[in-house]
């Protein structure tokens, strides 16, 4: 009989660990860096945000890959979805009017097993999603 999908699975509950996981981690090297922390997976009706971070008035949408090996960051990068990023960003802003007078941009952090997470700024714009 298959699971209940009302109950995720076992391999779903570890892969939304790790996901956690790799989210605080990024969520701490972007702290390293000087960004605040404004929001951690902010949830929206079109999808979630990873990170909202903040720096020198600029408002960051972090996307957090995790992949077994480092050589895989294209391969993650092509699996953002960056069309819902984007609708979820405007959904943020549309909840924070004070903040949409800011400069935005969508970053992506690449983390892979014993590796330095990789910071790509501005991976994408808005405009090409």
């Amino acid at each position: 009989m298959p699971p209940s999908p009302s109950r995720p699975s076992n391999k779903r509950q570890i892969a939304e660990r790790g996901g956690q996981r790799g989210e605080a981690l990024a969520a701490l090297f972007l702290q390293l860096k000087f960004y605040r922390i404004r929001h951690r997976r902010y949830k929206t009706p079109i999808g979630e945000i990873d990170l909202v971070v903040e720096r020198s008035g600029t408002i960051a949408f972090v996307e957090v890959k995790t992949r077994a090996h480092h050589l895989l960051e294209a391969e993650a990068l092509e699996a953002v979805n960056t069309s819902r990023i984007v609708r979820a960003a405007e959904h943020w802003l549309a909840r924070h009017p004070r903040e949409a007078e800011k400069t935005c941009r969508f970053d992506v952090i690449f983390l892979a097993p014993g590796r330095w997470p990789r910071h790509l700024i501005n991976a994408f714009d808005a405009d090409y999603s």
